[in-house]
């Protein structure tokens, strides 16, 4: 009953604003509200800086800071101080490295992560304390699923949703039979389960689910147990450094060219520049895409590029759109981040113009989003339309 009491939503709102109010008449904060906005909001950066994931959560950084930067560096009128913890992609290391930004810097907002099951070493975390979680990649079905909060929100995907649209592309192709290879995580689990939920509601079958723990990179075994069953397609879920080794291997056993391959689209973002062709002709599904030609994703590669010297990929999109998000809820209480009931209120409502195209929440507060079909041409994740307009993931279990 105590774990119902800390998560019910009209709970949590209602405790907020006797909170705020207090706060602004005064009892809470003698010094006053004026003097307590004259501070800068902080935002704690809990991302893997070192390990299979650090370039994205480099490039989540940068993008979140593009976001704030372009409004002269402040968030409803107030500056911007950022707090870092480099979570290692360690699952056991989740609750203490996040109360360091919770409870030794009191953070009022904590942006993270890129590993799933370190999110939901997270989640209670979070919950309990409160704390407002801007989740900018890890897509674990839980979070905004049985785990979902009014404090949490995510600016990125479920793993569902980066695979559940393949099904429509392989009919298409006139496949029929396929095998699944992930890493034995909940990213990795959670990925297949929305290929094959949308593969078999196609007419298509699985013929086999293949599995290594996470972060191997030995692939050999199960490429040569592929090459044995020979299936219409291989389709899979790996993301950094592992889905390099996996492209560039996948061509070295000879199965490119001859067994087609197909993924979520974190397969071939941002290790496009180490693989050399090895993922030429590769499709993928995924929320961004290369070459979408918008006002809006013309701008923000521009100003990615001049200001960190780097391409954009969709891990620095999902980190500005969860500087874009924040900005919504600061903006609409004037900074005050006491006012939690209407900053979450505006953070649910809002529109994101986003450089992947305009995204809305769904009432678990994960985006509502094209889903784009992608063939690597190149250099480029070049989009080939939209494989699935405005997919919502189901929120299977999401009481909010």
């Amino acid at each position: 009953m105590q774990e119902k009491s800390n998560y019910d939503r009209r709970g949590f709102l209602l405790g907020s604003t006797a909170l705020a109010g207090a706060t602004a008449a005064g009892t809470l904060l003698p010094a006053g509200p004026a003097a307590a906005q004259q501070g800068k909001i902080k935002v704690g950066f809990m991302l893997p800086y070192t390990g299979t994931f650090a370039q994205l959560g480099v490039a989540i950084t940068n993008g979140f800071k593009l976001a704030v930067d372009e409004r002269g560096g402040k968030l409803g009128g107030r500056e911007i101080e950022y707090f870092t913890v480099d979570d290692e992609s360690n699952p056991a290391k989740a609750p203490e490295n996040v109360n360091k930004l919770v409870q030794r810097d009191k953070v009022d907002v904590v942006v993270g992560t890129v590993h799933s099951g370190v999110a939901m070493g997270m989640a209670k975390v979070v919950r309990e304390s409160g704390t407002l979680w801007i989740n900018p990649n890890a897509g674990a079905a839980d979070v905004t699923g049985p785990l979902c909060a009014p404090n949490i929100f995510r600016t990125s995907f479920s793993n569902w949703q980066t695979t559940y649209a393949l099904g429509k592309v392989l009919k298409s192709r006139g496949i029929k039979t396929a095998v699944f290879i992930t890493w034995k995580y909940a990213a990795g689990e959670e990925a297949m389960g929305g290929f094959k939920e949308g593969f078999e509601a196609e007419g298509g079958k699985m013929l086999k689910e293949l599995y290594l723990p996470f972060p191997q990179v030995e692939f050999q075994a199960l490429l040569t147990e592929i090459a044995s069953i020979k299936p219409d397609a291989v389709a899979c879920f790996f993301a950094g450094g592992g889905a390099a080794k996996f492209l560039k291997d996948y061509q070295a056993a000879g199965l490119k060219g001859k067994i087609p391959l197909y993924g979520s689209g974190f397969l071939t973002d941002g290790v496009l520049d180490a693989v050399g062709d090895a993922a030429e002709g590769v499709e993928t599904t995924l929320h961004y895409a290369d070459g979408l030609d918008t006002k809006k994703d013309k701008a923000f590669r521009l100003a990615y590029a001049k200001t960190f010297k780097l391409q954009p990929d969709v891990y620095a999109v999902q980190g500005y759109d969860a500087g874009q998000l924040l900005a919504a809820g600061l903006d609409a209480v004037k900074g005050n981040v006491a006012d939690k009931p209407g900053m979450i209120k505006a953070m649910e409502a809002a529109k994101i113009d986003s450089p992947r195209g305009p995204w809305t929440l769904s009432k678990s507060h994960n985006p509502v989003q094209d889903m784009y079909l992608r063939k690597v041409v190149g250099k480029e994740n070049k989009s080939m339309g939209v494989a699935w307009k405005a997919l919502a993931d189901p929120a299977r279990g999401c009481k909010a």
